[in-house]
């Protein structure tokens, strides 16, 4: 590992040599495998791997663009170091007829179900018995728990550049709801839920109803969700100039409780599903 990362690291920084595709394609394979990954949790922590997205950024300074797929209708034309992943019942994946695809470099575990159509960048890691439901994406380097569910039309942003700053991270046993968006600089602790038409980011204030305390994100520090939190689109109002005068409210998220025994009976529906 450490050489691998060694060489990552000095082609990263120079210019390419003979055997820049041998060390990316081993990079690319082990990430595929889940044994590297762009972000990991350590002591409750996360730490992000520079490296890691340094290789994923090299392969793109390396690909060279070509055509792929063989319809007539239907090809793609894309850097010839990051193609399209192709399942096997091996890989204990469950994908869904109907236009789905990742890419290779991106881990998604066994036991997975991808409902069409969904895609998932190279760099991002899905973790055993999540669900990422019709017109999902999971983005470059974004790092998806155990158990989650992704519902439909789901966005769920990578952050590939800069290399140092953390991708997206969601964490076991969250419920995102349909048409949320989840972009960088956004920490979701396990087992959160977030409603129907949520948006978070890094600059977006998380009001929290329950607990009486705003939590916002910096330029060190993610926006971060709290363990058990149920989170809801919701406005709060301008009191100052023009806006107080018309009447104009802005986009706030809510915490409106935490999650209990009532709320996890709502979400029992998805084992079903499975």
């Amino acid at each position: 590992m450490h050489s691998l990362q060694s060489d990552i690291e000095r082609l990263a920084a120079g210019k390419t040599a003979p055997e820049a595709r041998d060390v990316f394609v081993e990079f690319r394979d082990q990430l595929t495998r889940g044994e590297i990954r762009a972000a990991e949790k350590i002591d409750g922590h996360w730490k992000v791997n520079v490296w890691v997205k340094q290789g994923i950024l090299l392969g793109f300074r390396l690909g060279e663009l070509v055509q792929m797929g063989n319809g007539e209708c239907l090809s793609f034309v894309d850097k010839d170091t990051f193609p399209a992943r192709k399942f096997s019942v091996e890989d204990r994946v469950r994908v869904v007829p109907g236009g789905s695809s990742a890419r290779l470099g991106a881990y998604i575990a066994p036991s997975v179900i991808c409902m069409p159509p969904m895609f998932i960048n190279v760099g991002a890691y899905v973790d055993e018995g999540t669900m990422i439901d019709s017109h999902a994406l999971v983005g470059s380097c974004a790092q998806i728990g155990k158990r989650v569910h992704l519902s439909a039309a789901a966005q769920i942003g990578g952050v590939l550049e800069p290399v140092n700053a953390a991708p997206v991270i969601i964490e076991d046993d969250v419920l995102v709801g349909g048409n949320c968006g989840v972009y960088e600089g956004t920490l979701v602790r396990a087992r959160a839920v977030l409603g129907a038409g949520t948006v978070l980011t890094r600059s977006t204030p998380l009001f929290d109803l329950v607990r009486g305390e705003v939590y916002r994100g910096s330029e060190e520090q993610p926006l971060e969700v709290p363990e058990l939190a149920v989170v809801v689109p919701g406005s709060r109002a301008v009191n100052k100039g023009k806006a107080a005068e018309w009447g104009v409210s802005l986009y706030a998220p809510v915490i409106v409780k935490y999650r209990d025994e009532k709320t996890a009976k709502g979400t029992e529906l998805e084992e079903w599903l499975r």
